[in-house]
């Protein structure tokens, strides 16, 4: 089966325009960090609202800004217009998009957790990147103990209907390095308090290349 070029979810992307436009200093420091000293041409998966695009470095000569959500994808358009570096906003999810030449990086931006088949994804996304080439990942990942437990009832049950398909409790390192890529950097941390019922708190910001 063909995968489609756009997902339209008009109720997700009322709700991430808004929480999009009220990001903490916190979130858009993760943003830049996850950025930070990246070059060449670029490929971000789940572009969003474009809320990455401020914070790209000079050294980077283009981004290829996948969206396919349509309300999502014209803010997006609007904040590539302000971008530092050139960046082309295209209909497309990951599964069907026609990239050309490999990438020289790729963004994921808390996206990991709300594809259909992470790991399809993960493989299609190690076939776009030049050997060598590096994944730059800031997704919130599963948790254990009670914060686990919280994470798939949430799953189960109305997270996913309001957040885009966004499933909090997966292990999405490991499926990066299942895909084929070594992860070169790593750290974990939490967004919220650690006694804040909230299942996206905690996060992995790292690094992973497809080898040589």
């Amino acid at each position: 089966m063909t995968a489609p070029d756009t997902l339209d979810n008009p109720l997700f992307a009322r709700i991430w325009t808004f929480m999009s436009s009220h990001e903490t200093d916190w979130l858009r420091d993760r943003r830049r960090e996850n950025l930070a000293g990246l070059s060449g041409r670029v490929l971000e998966v789940g572009a969003g609202t474009g809320s990455n695009f401020a914070f790209y470095p000079e050294t980077v000569t283009e981004v290829v800004a996948a969206e396919p959500e349509s309300q999502l994808r014209d803010a997006a358009l609007i904040a590539a217009a302000a971008a530092p570096v050139p960046v082309t906003v295209v209909a497309s999810t990951v599964e069907a998009l026609d990239a050309g030449e490999p990438f020289d990086a790729i963004v994921c931006s808390l996206v990991l957790c709300s594809v259909d088949r992470p790991q399809d994804v993960l493989r299609q996304l190690y076939t776009l990147l030049k050997p060598g080439g590096e994944l730059r990942y800031f997704e919130h990942v599963a948790s254990p103990g009670l914060r686990g437990g919280l994470q798939r009832v949430a799953d189960a049950t109305f997270w996913p209907r309001l957040f885009g398909n966004c499933h909090t409790h997966r292990d999405t390192e490991q499926a990066i390095t299942a895909a084929g890529f070594a992860v070169t950097a790593s750290r974990r941390g939490h967004q919220f308090p650690a006694w804040a019922p909230l299942p996206v708190s905690e996060f992995a910001l790292g690094s992973a290349s497809r080898p040589a």
